[in-house]
């Protein structure tokens, strides 16, 4: 058997029954107070303070192409400091390099020896008097243009001026060699011997004759021509007239053959109608034009 517990008879009053009039009058003064203003002291805000404060901010949007831009614009910064950078460097090096060889070689060169002359030094630039410097042709490179075998010129000269010759005569001119090739020793004689007798200074003679050394005629390349029907006029400026100076003007330059001393000439030689000289081979040529610095 399930035993049932006693729950004692309690007689339910209604509430108001239950207070006294005293406690009636407390509740009813607490309840409705004369001044409204102190229950509004103790009555919770209806917004909260964190919502009340904080203003209403709209979320910003990122714009994706202008912050795509940006990155390309700063990776293409980085890559030209890159770029200068490794120029800079490599020159850095390339000079260190530099100096590091000038330096060896100035170590190795014996004291006071003459620094080696760069290519475009080799010109002959040695000129005296307004007459530039020659090498003497050796005799095995010469050939005679005369029977009697005194005048000589290079041999490429040589057959060049014989043609030249045999030209003229077939149109009437006669064209006689009174120089070719002169050795130191006839040029010391030409320049030093007439001037002394002469009465000449260096300078006045230098004008129709080269100190020795420094004569065309050294070369093999170089010769005097006269008219053989003419002789008074060999070696003067009257050669001009003749025929032969004539033919020779509007011919020699078919035979390689050009005027070493026109009038007014850069030289300051004077003017040589007879003079002539061979051009017609790369070592002639160079000869005469690497001498004077043209090219």
């Amino acid at each position: 058997m399930r035993s049932q517990s006693t729950v004692p008879n309690v007689k339910m009053l209604p509430v108001k029954q239950t207070l006294n009039k005293a406690e009636v009058k407390r509740l009813d003064k607490v309840s409705a107070p004369d001044n409204s203003s102190d229950v509004t002291k103790h009555l919770p805000d209806d917004i909260p303070v964190a919502l009340r404060d904080t203003p209403s901010v709209a979320p910003t949007t990122v714009d994706r192409s202008m912050l795509r831009a940006g990155l390309i614009t700063l990776g293409a910064i980085a890559i030209a400091a890159s770029v200068l950078v490794a120029v800079q460097f490599q020159r850095s090096q390339q000079t260190q390099s530099d100096n590091t060889a000038i330096a060896a070689n100035s170590a190795q060169s014996p004291a006071g020896a003459s620094p080696t002359p760069s290519p475009t030094a080799s010109v002959n630039t040695d000129a005296m008097l307004g007459h530039f410097r020659y090498a003497e042709a050796t005799q095995g490179e010469l050939g005679s243009i005369a029977a009697d075998g005194s005048i000589k010129l290079r041999k490429a000269a040589a057959k060049a001026y014989q043609e030249m010759q045999s030209a003229a005569q077939q149109e009437g001119v006669s064209l006689m060699p009174l120089s070719g090739f002169r050795t130191l020793t006839d040029q010391d004689y030409l320049f030093f011997g007439k001037k002394a007798e002469r009465g000449q200074v260096a300078a006045e003679r230098a004008k129709v004759s080269a100190p020795p050394g420094y004569s065309e005629h050294h070369t093999g390349y170089a010769l005097d021509i006269g008219d053989g029907a003419v002789p008074a006029t060999n070696l003067s400026p009257d050669f001009e007239n003749t025929p032969a100076f004539k033919w020779l003007k509007a011919n020699a330059p078919f035979h390689s053959f050009e005027l070493s001393f026109p009038k007014n000439n850069k030289q300051g030689v004077s003017y040589e109608p007879w003079h002539w000289r061979f051009v017609g081979d790369r070592a002639s040529l160079e000869t005469f034009y690497k001498a004077r610095g043209k090219k």
